[in-house]
């Protein structure tokens, strides 16, 4: 029994080429006549089956004028191969004259005795490619003000996506263009840019390999040559022998993507990602060989992996800083937000443009305008504004900016930023409100007390006056009232500083609550009731407690001096210690409740009413958040307010 292997004859070798979607032709003499073309490139062309037989420049009279007519007979003449890649070509389509960009090689096909017969023409239309990586290099641009470790990884990534692109097709494109015989076969083989090796179905053994393919796999040629496929690359028997084994029994072809392997070359083990085809060669209709084709990505996964981690990275910093994000076409006038910047505005979803234009408060409009006709000018946008939510609520946004241009310098689109600022012109505004309240609250103690001071100064002589002990009592409440706003005031720079030092001990409730407030009941216009469990204990900083229960004690006669009597509650309850101040007051307004325990708030409107810097129950937050316990407070309109804290009983 014989083991020759019969050549393909031509009939088969057209079945082969048959199984590419590559666009491929062949063309003779110096005039480029086109002796075959495959629908892909008659697709190309938009030209039918009768261009056969026709010079390319009659086929074709778009391509009078272009580059392509001289280089097919550079290649015929001169024996070459010129390749191209994102490439322009004007050509005439649906009846209109259009540019495409295409990858291509003219090669020339040579015979034993090194003349040109044919040329190999190959192409692949990458206009979606080019358009793309035009698209992407805008992007790339755009978000570097964002993060230029991210541009570079991206321009990595777009090279290595377009050469895995490239690469895939030109592997598929490779072993559909044999037509003249197994000579011109192998030497097609041999000439692929790519790694391609032939193995022989029924045995395995390796009929043809090209360089590419050695360099790949690491062997030299002896090494595979004339030898079983897995003797030659043992390593990746194991996984890649059931596969071929399949694709001969099944006789569909397999194809991966990165798929990761170890390969043994120059004597090292080395983990690679490749992609690559096992395309079944048939006979009528069984599989005869098999057709590897390989190129190695690992460059391209690697530089990918790379981009995900820059991408991640950035994706977290956005969302921490609650940054939103946006698109403004400037042509079109459409602009694409991020989740973040719709819920800024107020908005559960998407919304026009024109939308988040009229969102932003009327008075602000003037500012807006101006800094967008700016940005048009300079290339950077920057304004602070208020905007109004659909539930009427005002808030304050920052927004920056990056203007681009076409080459004209024409404004194109603006990419930028979105940050909620209403916390932060909130906390200007109290710094505002407070260091107006410092000055007039320290102020009026001031004044009295330099006018004690003068009229003191004048009478100082008559030792007899009654005005001086009431000059020197006056004074007196001066310097306590000062006192105790820099009290005030030192003790907010403790909280701030974590500087609140406790002294804890273990101390009767109900003692406590009974003898605080001293100065309330001395002027006899409130009496105070205690309500609750007399036997209770408590293990905390005793002074600091009841620093907080004169301060609740304060309030109630401040903000509900009509209230008569000011009830002091506590009870157990569960793990725990409840201490309450009530009073039967007008109440506080549900608006104030959020802010009551901020450091400079006011309940009174003008802050003016009542004296005071608005630290009070900040502190009081500070020394019941040390303790480990909770502040609050539950009012109601008409019915007065019960202030109270929970601490953890012993």
């Amino acid at each position: 029994m014989s083991n020759t292997v019969q050549p393909l004859n031509n009939q088969e070798l057209l079945n082969v080429l048959s199984f590419s979607e590559d666009a491929t032709a062949i063309h003779i003499t110096e005039d480029a006549i086109i002796q075959y073309a495959n629908n892909a490139m008659l697709a190309f062309w938009d030209k039918g089956s009768g261009v056969i037989g026709k010079s390319l420049v009659d086929a074709l009279p778009e391509l009078r004028d272009q580059p392509f007519i001289g280089m097919f007979k550079k290649v015929w003449n001169e024996g070459i191969t010129i390749k191209g890649t994102d490439t322009p070509a004007q050509l005439v389509v649906d009846g209109t004259l259009q540019t495409f960009y295409f990858d291509y090689e003219y090669r020339a096909i040579k015979n034993a005795e090194g003349q040109t017969y044919c040329i190999l023409h190959m192409a692949k239309d990458v206009t979606q490619r080019v358009l793309a990586k035009n698209r992407e290099q805008d992007l790339t641009e755009e978000l570097r003000a964002a993060n230029e470790e991210l541009q570079a990884a991206n321009e990595e990534m777009n090279a290595s996506n377009e050469e895995l692109s490239e690469s895939r097709q030109e592997l598929l494109e490779l072993y559909e263009d044999l037509k003249e015989g197994d000579t011109r076969f192998r030497n097609m083989v041999r000439q692929a840019p790519v790694g391609m090796c032939i193995i022989r179905a029924h045995d395995l053994y390796v009929q043809d390999v090209n360089d590419n393919y050695l360099e790949l796999v690491g062997k030299q040629r002896s090494e595979l040559e004339n030898r079983t496929i897995w003797d030659a690359v043992p390593e990746a028997a194991d996984t890649y022998a059931p596969i071929m084994n399949g694709v001969i029994t099944s006789g569909v072809a397999f194809s991966a993507r990165e798929h990761e392997l170890i390969l043994v070359r120059d004597g090292v083990p080395e983990t690679v990602f490749v992609d690559f085809v096992y395309e079944p060669v048939k006979s009528d209709g069984v599989v005869t060989a098999i057709m590897v084709l390989a190129i190695e990505v690992s460059d391209k996964v690697i530089a990918r992996r790379s981009i995900e981690d820059v991408e991640e990275r950035i994706r977290l910093a956005v969302e921490a800083a609650e940054i939103g994000t946006f698109d403004l076409d400037l042509e079109k006038n459409i602009m694409l937000t991020s989740e973040r910047f719709d819920t800024i505005f107020g908005f559960n979803r998407h919304a026009t443009w024109k939308k988040y234009k009229e969102a932003v408060h009327p008075d602000d409009w003037k500012n807006r305008e101006t800094a967008h006709e700016a940005a048009l000018i300079n290339g950077k946008l920057f304004y602070e504004a208020r905007i109004v939510h659909p539930d009427r609520s005002i808030h304050w946004i920052r927004v920056q900016g990056k203007v681009y241009y076409d080459k004209e310098h024409t404004p194109l689109r603006i990419l930028g930023t979105l940050l909620d600022i209403t916390q932060v012109k909130r906390l200007e505004q109290q710094k505002d409100d407070f260091i107006s309240i410092a000055s007039h609250e320290l102020k009026t103690p001031i004044t009295s007390l330099k006018a004690s001071l003068q009229l003191l100064e004048k009478i100082k002589g008559d030792r007899s006056s009654q005005l001086i002990p009431k000059l020197i009592d006056q004074s007196i409440r001066s310097v306590k009232k000062i006192s105790t706003l820099v009290d005030d005031l030192l003790n907010v720079s403790r909280t701030r500083e974590t500087q609140l030092k406790l002294n804890k001990s273990i101390f009767n409730v109900s003692e406590l609550m009974e003898g605080c407030c001293n100065h309330v009941r001395v002027a006899g216009k409130y009496e105070l009731v205690f309500q609750g469990d007399k036997q209770l204990t408590l293990f905390a900083d005793e002074h600091a407690i009841d620093q907080v229960i004169v301060n609740f004690v304060n309030n109630a006669v401040k903000y509900a001096p009509d209230s008569p009597k000011i009830y002091l509650i506590t009870e157990k309850v569960g793990n725990k210690i409840r201490m309450a101040v009530k009073d039967n007051g007008p109440g506080i307004s549900p608006d104030k409740i959020p802010y009551l325990f901020d450091r400079y708030y006011q309940a009174q409107p003008g802050g003016f009413n009542n004296s005071g810097l608005g630290l009070g129950l900040y502190i009081c937050a500070e020394i019941i958040r040390k303790h480990g316990g909770e502040i609050g407070v539950d009012t109601e309109l008409g019915k007065g307010s019960t202030f109270w804290f929970t601490l953890p009983a012993r």
